[in-house]
């Protein structure tokens, strides 16, 4: 795994301004590899950014063509790699049913191993059992608690798990809805009761008000701070009832002013660590495009948690995405010569 250089640049950007690339005395590269993609309209305008397009298919002969779900997949291509970020059964077997004959393409990523992060719970599963030695640090998921039916009976079953409020509560099912994406803060277990399960209940960790972006692409790990909750006190949460919704806190304008927070709060986690957490998790899930959302216990040096685990995050986000990932793709297509 190659730490991307974020250690270098302690604060990062997101705002930053693309360098200008002059192109008009550039050929066009010859095309080498061609990308199929299936991706949500959504998803196509923040991934396939006018740089991306660009830089691939002037500088690395990488051409983006959009499959048509109209069409048989087979009908279609040729292609070298199919990307794609589509919810479904249906569009499960279909790819399942190309890899089968196109053995020769590289499928980004197999759907078999992109239902494993479909369930908060089973997706955290595969960080519980990790060892790191001594030097690393610690890494952990926080307490849980999967409501699969009755809601009602969320009280006794929290009080049952040892669970402390506050719990971050999210659904259980992640299929690329906004819902799913939901997200909300419970100051009592019994305000819980009026939620709609299946939901998962996680005990809230204070962490500086900073989360940790860890995007994984192939070998490469690059890391993006962000806003996050603010701590809580014993004091403020004894005088708080309720579920209260928040906003995702990882979106692109939640940027980190590393000058307004304290360094031991704004350091990053070290490159070791994350290395070894990433080279680990891309052989257990099988996937070379995931991030982890990563935050550090308030009050400790090296204790971790991984809260979350997101297929084909938002890279359009993370600073010089455009030249990671078109090498990464150039990486692919030489480790298969």
């Amino acid at each position: 795994m190659k730490l991307q250089g974020p250690i270098s640049h302690p604060c990062v950007d997101d705002g930053k301004k693309e360098e200008g690339i002059q192109t008009s005395e550039i050929s066009p590269a010859p095309v080498r590899i061609v990308v199929g993609y299936a991706l949500t309209s959504k998803k196509t305008k923040s991934f396939l950014q006018p740089k991306l397009i660009r830089l691939a298919r002037r500088n690395k002969g990488i051409e983006f063509v959009a499959i048509d779900l109209k069409r048989p997949l087979s009908e279609q291509g040729p292609f070298n790699i199919i990307l794609h970020k589509l919810a479904g059964k249906e569009w499960s077997e279909v790819i399942e049913d190309y890899q089968r004959t196109h053995s020769e393409v590289t499928v980004l990523d197999p759907p078999n191993a992109i239902q494993q992060l479909r369930n908060r719970q089973s997706m955290l599963e595969v960080v519980a059992d990790l060892k790191f030695p001594d030097n690393y640090g610690k890494v952990c998921i926080p307490k849980q608690l999967v409501i699969s039916k009755d809601p009602t009976s969320v009280p006794d079953e929290v009080t049952k798990a040892g669970l402390r409020v506050p719990l971050v509560v999210k659904p259980l099912v992640v299929d690329g809805s906004a819902k799913s994406h939901e997200l909300f803060l419970a100051y009592d277990q019994f305000s819980l009761s009026g939620l709609e399960a299946p939901i998962i209940l996680q005990e809230f960790i204070n962490h500086g008000g900073v989360l940790f972006k860890v995007f994984i692409i192939g070998e490469s790990i690059k890391v993006v701070r962000r806003r996050s909750l603010p701590d809580l006190t014993k004091n403020e949460i004894s005088k708080m009832s309720g579920v209260f919704r928040f906003p995702r806190v990882s979106c692109a304008a939640a940027s980190v002013d590393c000058d307004d927070l304290d360094p031991s709060v704004s350091e990053l986690p070290p490159h070791h660590l994350l290395e070894v957490l990433a080279r680990e998790l891309h052989h257990r899930l099988g996937l070379q495009l995931f991030n982890l959302d990563v935050i550090r216990e308030n009050g400790t040096e090296d204790l971790y948690y991984v809260i979350d685990i997101n297929y084909f995050p938002g890279y359009g986000k993370m600073p010089e995405y455009e030249h990671i990932f078109t090498d990464f793709l150039l990486n692919l297509m030489q480790n298969k010569l």
